[in-house]
């Protein structure tokens, strides 16, 4: 009897999808997140909730193609398919190396005019909704364009939004843009638009007192373009494709799909707190590995002189001082960047990289991504849109032994412009290569799509702190947003952590743009910002004219990270993570605001009585590394003045 009624709760349990009042509701493992999903008049629509509190009003739900319309005139058959989803996987490329992924997925088919037409498949883990199309065949017709998803958020009344802008399409310096580098809009009522074309994802937003949505999308590959997000009135926001301009005019806005044919996923992250938006692992949960890799890839630091040095600093001589240096810190690698085949030349190139070999260091070449789509002069350009010259010039790096590219320039989200990053990758891999994008789309899922893919740049980076002091006077403040926002769905190509105080190769004073934020907060990013490759904006300087505890840690911070963890924070104010590398936490706090931030932190994961180094900054930002022991109820109080930071080591 006991056995049998252990089985009947099993299968109770195991039941996630009911039906109340007409509507189906979905239900994360806890319980606690649920989807609501409704059909009216041939109309479906879904809502989201989390602990019984409304985060997602009824929101529309559909697609519009070339085959059919498949938003309205819709009838949903009566049993939809469910699975289980209980998968783990190892990832050393993002911000934690094992995740075990439990989810509930249901299946909802629909037919239209009684011919099977679409299904809208939904996934819900404890945090974290999906849900993606699969269209049908429609007669003879075996592809489809879709002209129009109507997918949307809508979100209740008093809801706030932190939110980058889409640009206009071929604007900006050479008309490289749209590339994911508009400054946020922070607290910002609904029901605008940004500048007219809509916002790029991920989008936070803060629904009254009940806390955050974080909006994405993952799984985009050459099978579909990338989107954005449309702002509406009154709280609604919708999926938005390509704009037509982007790209140059060339190729289609819309994606074409072959049928029966899927669309990527659209993600909504829901938490109480940031903790979910911080540790969300659902861009990856999602995709899988779309090839093998060609070899173990190794994730490493480096450095790189364009940051400090500009243009003027690719020539031989600078570049082997560079190499000279990331031997020094003990690093893998140096980014060589744009001009390398004019100012230095491929011959020198070659000379350099055996020098660097000999010294324990690798490559990772600049490229244009060329083509129709920009007036970026930079090269080399010509060889990276065109398959034949790029493997054979990925042949040519492969022999002098270089590590990996940095692709930039690209400047668009058609359908076509993903099949080019997709080429790009799959055929790095055939050389042991990887790759770096820089001016460029949100990564989508592509850690673990593309074994081989490092990091993507898409954030305002730190070249603008060299090219103007107003992005040095918001360093901080633009952090605190890329924390809980930017690096939480992808790897970061960020280039920071400089700790020369002027932003020239000699650090000059009052020559250039002047650093605001402090040595501690230049260590404190190299633990904030997650991307398993990093070229830090360290100069040769720096041995001499750095305080040796800050060169020392950035000789140690790891680039890899087993574990995440939000401590405390708010977007544009400030912000405190913890990561952990095998046994070792690294705790790294940040502060934007006039006021300084004293709070006491709670460090559960770290055993009382651990003695812990403590990277602090006094209120005139001079830092200094003591050392202390964590308290028996395992807290700390931290003070963090502005533009200052904190880190912790145990």
């Amino acid at each position: 009897m006991t056995n049998f009624k252990f089985l009947f709760h099993l299968i109770l349990f195991s039941f996630f999808v009911t039906t109340v009042q007409g509507q189906t509701v979905v239900s994360s493992p806890d319980g606690k997140l649920t989807v609501n999903l409704a059909v009216k008049n041939g109309t479906p629509t879904y809502s989201v909730s989390y602990k019984g509190k409304l985060f997602l009003e009824p929101s529309p739900i559909g697609l519009k193609t070339d085959v059919g319309d498949f938003s309205t005139g819709l009838e949903l058959k009566d049993k939809p398919v469910q699975n289980k989803i209980d998968e783990t996987y190892e990832l050393p490329t993002i911000k934690q190396s094992k995740v075990h992924y439990v989810a509930n997925e249901t299946v909802f088919s629909f037919t239209k005019e009684n011919k099977t037409a679409i299904d809208i498949t939904f996934r819900v883990s404890n945090n974290d909704v999906a849900f993606k199309y699969k269209v049908y065949p429609q007669k003879e017709a075996l592809t489809a364009v879709v002209k129009e998803e109507t997918s949307g958020f809508l979100f209740p009344e008093g809801t706030t939004s932190f939110l980058s802008a889409q640009s206009k399409a071929m604007a900006g310096w050479k008309r490289t843009m749209p590339s994911y580098e508009i400054p946020y809009v922070v607290d910002a009522a609904v029901g605008k638009n940004g500048d007219g074309e809509g916002y790029t994802f991920p989008c936070l937003f803060k629904v009254k007192n009940n806390g955050w949505v974080l909006i994405s999308e993952t799984g985009v590959d050459s099978q579909y373009c990338a989107s954005r997000l449309l702002g509406n009135e009154k709280g609604l926001y919708t999926i938005g494709f390509p704009m037509e301009g982007e790209n140059n005019g060339i190729g289609s806005s819309t994606p074409g799909i072959r049928l029966p044919g899927e669309t990527p996923w659209r993600t909504i992250t829901v938490g109480e707190t940031l903790a979910p938006i911080v540790e969300t692992t659902v861009p990856f949960d999602l995709v899988k590995p779309l090839y093998e890799a060609s070899q173990k890839y190794q994730y490493t630091k480096g450095t790189w002189s364009w940051i400090i040095g500009m243009e003027k600093s690719m020539n031989y001589e600078e570049q082997k001082r560079y190499i000279d240096f990331s031997a020094d810190l003990g690093y893998e690698t140096l980014l060589v960047d744009a001009l390398w085949d004019t100012q230095v030349g491929r011959d020198k190139i070659e000379e350099l990289a055996k020098y660097a070999a000999s010294k324990g260091v690798s490559f990772y070449l600049w490229y244009n991504s060329n083509g129709y789509w920009n007036d970026a002069p930079q090269t080399p350009r010509g060889i990276m849109n065109n398959s034949i010259a790029r493997r054979k010039e990925m042949a040519w790096m492969k022999s002098i032994g270089v590590k990996g590219i940095k692709v930039d320039f690209f400047g668009g989200d058609k359908q076509e412009t993903m099949k080019l990053y997709e080429e790009i990758l799959f055929d790095a891999n055939d050389y042991g290569i990887a790759v770096i994008f820089h001016g460029t789309t949100l990564p989508r899922g592509w850690e673990r799509m593309f074994p081989n893919y490092v990091s993507s740049e898409a954030v305002l980076a730190s070249e603008n702190l060299y090219f103007g002091q107003k992005y040095c006077d918001t360093e901080a403040f633009s952090a605190t947003l890329h924390t809980f926002i930017r690096n939480t769905v992808g790897s970061m190509d960020f280039g920071g952590s400089a700790l020369n105080k002027f932003y020239n190769d000699k650090n000059t004073p009052n020559k250039g743009s002047k650093r605001m934020t402090s040595d501690v907060y230049a260590l404190a990013t190299a633990v904030l910002f997650q991307s398993s490759v990093q070229h830090f904006a360290l100069a040769p300087n720096n041995l001499t004219d750095a305080p040796k505890w800050a060169i020392d840690f950035m000789k140690t911070v790891p680039t890899t990270w087993d574990e995440v963890k939000f401590i405390d924070g708010y977007p544009g104010k400030y912000a405190i993570l913890a990561r952990r590398h095998g046994n070792k936490w690294y705790v790294a706090g940040i502060n934007a605001q006039k006021e300084t931030v004293k709070i006491k932190v709670k460090l559960p994961m770290i055993a009382a009585g651990t003695e812990l180094q403590q990277y602090t900054d006094d209120a005139q930002l001079n830092g200094k590394l003591t050392a202390t022991k964590l308290k028996k109820n395992q807290e700390i109080e931290v003070t963090i003045p502005c533009n200052g930071a904190v880190v912790l080591v145990n």
